[in-house]
């Protein structure tokens, strides 16, 4: 298990569907060592702190797995790491065996799962098609928010090690199976 991409990106305004959006999902991959703090990652922002970002979605980490699947599913479509809005880019952690609560440690700073990332408009905006939310939800391929339980840093290459499971936790599938799908 290890750390494939750390990505980091600020708030822009983009013009969506005749109106102006603020917008931090566009992510790119940074290289070195990157400071991990309770809120975020040094160098990116959340554009809307009512529903993104916080202590309990302080990052975003997405598998690297699901690329390939995406690759196929729309072929058309570029997949550099961070397209989805994450910060890392993970790869041997999926949703399935990944349980809320699950503690784990990536370069020096470790981490507590906390969630399922459920995607707002503003991926139809990255992707600039607006089936994108539906087909993300329905694709299972949700991604998993992380509380920050002890700050460090972290860069690409970095193993990711789970400290403890929590022995009693549903996995991030099974919640984000459980979430209805809402088109914005």
């Amino acid at each position: 298990m290890k750390v494939r991409s750390v990505n980091v990106g600020g708030p822009r305004t983009v013009l969506w569907r005749g109106e102006n959006v603020r917008t931090s999902i566009f992510k790119s991959p940074v290289a070195g060592r990157v400071r991990v703090g309770q809120t975020n990652l040094e160098g990116d922002q959340q554009s809307d702190r009512a529903v993104h970002g916080g202590t309990e979605k302080a990052v975003y980490a997405y598998p690297a797995e699901h690329y390939d699947w995406w690759r196929k599913e729309l072929p058309d479509a570029e997949f550099p790491w961070g397209v989805f809005g994450e910060n890392l880019t993970i790869e041997g952690l999926l949703e399935g065996k990944v349980h809320i609560g699950d503690r784990i440690r990536a370069g020096t700073a470790e981490f507590v799962v906390t969630q399922p990332r459920t995607p707002c408009f503003k991926l139809a905006i990255r992707f600039g098609r607006p089936d994108i939310v539906k087909r993300f939800h329905l694709s299972g391929r949700s991604g998993f928010y992380l509380s920050v339980a002890k700050e460090g840093d972290v860069a690409a290459g970095d193993s990711i090690q789970v400290l403890s499971k929590d022995p009693g936790g549903v996995t991030v599938a099974e919640v984000f199976g459980r979430y209805p799908l809402e088109i914005d």
